[in-house]
């Protein structure tokens, strides 16, 4: 029989630093850093590419009320660190006005590695993303539920959308940050796999030809992580409330039971071509929730928020098995007032397009509910 994965949590966040008087961008993360590393209670505080974003990740959460717990002390404790420091931070997928030029590369080897790799791209690479990870145990079932899940990706990217600004335009997209990193090669929906023997020769062979130096240089949407025993979530915006962040974590969480369920009865979710998920994508990526979405079943096109309710009433009998149900119903909250796209896009159509007003509020949101430290 069987064995039922722990579903538990991890959560990655990245945030941008801040600088209150020009609400710009301040290239600042290694001021955060003690001898190249620093520790905020128990949490690592991770560089990216460039100095003016920060990741921290919470430790593994069995629970979406761990995970909750978890995010706010997060965000208040580095709240407090840049605070301390005349800065404040954001989150959003990307930052309303500041140019990628102007940023500073953080000076570890790893990222001029990726820079001397991936050139252009990496320069621009100056966006936000929010990373859920998954506990699955089973290697061949992660393989199984990685496939089924790609479907739901764009359902569940639309929710979580923060980026329709890009170097002071508005873009007309609702995560323009999708655009900008799936340039990089081995990013987007990932194929099928048919087994873990199968994905597993996939990996070593492009290690063998120089491709890739591990697993981690695969950027999928979601993906099998090389070194933890989860499926790892890459797909979302960074998304601006807490409320949004473990609504997403939490419809990650129950998707993967519900279809380690169907698996665990003799059935199976259908697969779906990576192109036809695509087309979803796109749609999720220009309109958000206010679009429309192909149901590839029914072979017709309906409205985005139609399938999100479908989505939310396929995990409906999973969600108290898990203790998320609250969580996963801020969806239909998200459905009634927008996504953080669409609050950018509103307060920068009330003030005239002062994007200083889109970051003010943009700081306002990400610090709804946490005690700055």
């Amino acid at each position: 029989m069987l064995k039922r994965p722990t579903f538990d949590l991890g959560i990655e966040e990245e945030y941008q630093i801040i600088d209150p008087e020009t609400r710009g961008l301040r290239s600042y993360i290694t001021e955060f850093l003690e001898g190249g590393k620093l520790v905020l209670r128990e949490r690592e505080i991770k560089p990216e590419m460039f100095q003016s974003v920060v990741e921290l990740g919470t430790p593994v959460c069995p629970t979406i009320d761990d995970a909750r717990r978890e995010v706010v002390q997060m965000r208040g404790a580095i709240a407090g660190l840049a605070r301390q420091r005349g800065l404040t931070i954001a989150a959003a997928g990307t930052h309303p006005f500041s140019h990628w030029e102007q940023q500073q590369v953080s000076p570890f080897p790893r990222y001029y590695g990726v820079l001397e790799d991936m050139q252009q791209l990496a320069r621009q690479l100056l966006i936000f993303g929010l990373h859920v990870h998954v506990g699955i145990e089973d290697r061949e079932l992660r393989i199984d539920i990685m496939n089924q899940v790609r479907y739901m990706l764009p359902h569940i990217l639309a929710l979580s959308t923060s980026s329709p600004f890009w170097e002071s335009r508005k873009t007309g997209l609702k995560s323009f940050r999708s655009i900008i990193f799936e340039q990089f090669p081995r990013s987007g929906i990932p194929g099928e796999f048919h087994s873990w023997a199968e994905f597993q020769s996939y990996v070593d062979l492009l290690i063998r030809t120089g491709s890739i130096d591990d697993g981690k240089r695969i950027w999928w949407d979601v993906r099998v992580h090389p070194n933890y025993p989860t499926l790892e979530f890459r797909v979302c915006d960074m998304c601006t409330r807490v409320e949004e962040v473990l609504c997403i974590a939490a419809l990650f969480q129950a998707v993967c039971l519900k279809l380690y369920k169907l698996r665990r009865d003799n059935q199976t979710f259908r697969i779906y071509r990576t192109e036809l998920i695509q087309e979803n994508k796109w749609r999720a990526i220009r309109y958000g929730v206010d679009g429309r979405m192909i149901d590839f079943g029914r072979q017709s096109e309906l409205l985005a928020r139609d399938l999100i309710h479908e989505l939310i009433a396929f995990v409906d009998d999973v969600v108290d098995d898990l203790g998320c149900r609250r969580e996963v119903q801020y969806a239909f909250h998200i459905l009634r007032e927008g996504t953080s796209a669409d609050r950018q896009l509103r307060v920068y159509d009330r003030t005239d397009g002062d994007l200083k007003a889109v970051v003010d509020n943009l700081v306002a949101e990400t610090l709804e509910g946490v005690p700055v430290e």
